[in-house]
């Protein structure tokens, strides 16, 4: 067992959203089962998982071990960008899901790293498996750091939460972009209405940060380059279609019916700079555009003004 010391930084806020925000891959449900199993204590008196946290309180959480995931290894073929003792960068491809879910038992980015790392994972969370420090979209390609054990892991979510790990992206928007440069600054959550989709609301959401520039512009789409300062479920996808220019491809949030060819979001993550949790330099990895993105700009012919 291991013990994490959690502070409140604001009044009111739920104690599962507080666990789920500051422990490194504990997400709310499992910041719900702690608080369901009494491993969240304050001064010793356990904690109700209806608790409201006031700012400046302090809680003790108590982690269970790392058990096996029940995840089969499969020899699949992996982008290794980089890879050393502590951390290891894909380039995944387009269609690829990162982890295990309903519909999608095998075939992931997941099962592929077990084959590749072996016995090399972190065990942050309470389960064995590679340390996926952040998510991208099945349908999303591009580079994804993964911590290959647990110090390295709780160095990059660190770095995650304070934004200095810097993530940047490519993407084809729908409509002419007026502006060269600009920011998104909306917070996200879940839609109120179907569960499977985010929305800029202020009700039960997290703050959202998106840079984007302009690359290149074309009849009726845009080029952007996008920089997140925070990771936000869907972030781009919603913020694009927050500004009325949703990501050519993405039938969630955008147009519903295929363009160009594309029946997923054209969203590269061209990008990675984070600082190494060994070494503590500074490290900026980048990958080309895949053929499905390329493709598209060839469709959209020549620049304009």
């Amino acid at each position: 067992m291991k013990t994490a010391t959690v502070k409140a930084d604001r009044d009111g806020v739920r104690i599962d959203v507080l666990l789920s925000q500051q422990l490194p891959d504990v997400s709310r449900s499992g910041a719900q089962r702690l608080l369901e199993s009494g491993s969240v204590t304050q001064d010793g008196r356990v904690i109700k998982k209806n608790h409201k946290a006031a700012a400046g309180e302090c809680f003790t959480v108590l982690l269970p071990d790392p058990v096996p995931a029940a995840i089969t290894a499969q020899d699949i073929p992996l982008d290794v960008v980089y890879e050393d003792d502590d951390v290891i960068v894909v380039n995944k491809p387009r269609g690829m899901v990162v982890h295990p879910a309903p519909g999608h038992s095998d075939g992931t980015l997941v099962n592929a790293l077990l084959h590749h790392c072996g016995g090399s994972l972190s065990g942050i969370g309470g389960e064995i498996r590679p340390g996926i420090v952040h998510r991208i979209d099945m349908d999303t390609s591009g580079l994804l750091i993964v911590a290959k054990n647990d110090a390295a892991h709780a160095f990059l979510s660190a770095q995650l939460a304070d934004r200095s790990l810097s993530r940047v992206y490519e993407c084809v928007v729908c409509g002419r972009v007026r502006d060269d440069a600009g920011t998104v600054d909306a917070p996200i959550g879940r839609h109120p209405t179907d569960r499977k989709r985010m929305c800029v609301t202020e009700r039960n959401s997290r703050p959202a940060v998106t840079h984007y520039e302009v690359i290149n512009r074309y009849n009726g789409y845009t080029h952007l380059r996008c920089r997140l300062d925070t990771g936000r479920t869907h972030q781009i996808r919603v913020h694009m279609a927050y500004i009325g220019h949703p990501v050519l491809g993405d039938l969630v949030y955008g147009r519903k019916k295929p363009e160009k060819g594309l029946a997923g979001q054209c969203l590269h993550a061209r990008e990675l700079k984070f600082i190494h949790p060994a070494t503590r330099q500074e490290m900026v990895l980048t990958c080309p555009l895949p053929p499905y993105f390329t493709d598209v700009l060839s469709r959209l012919g020549s620049p304009v003004p």
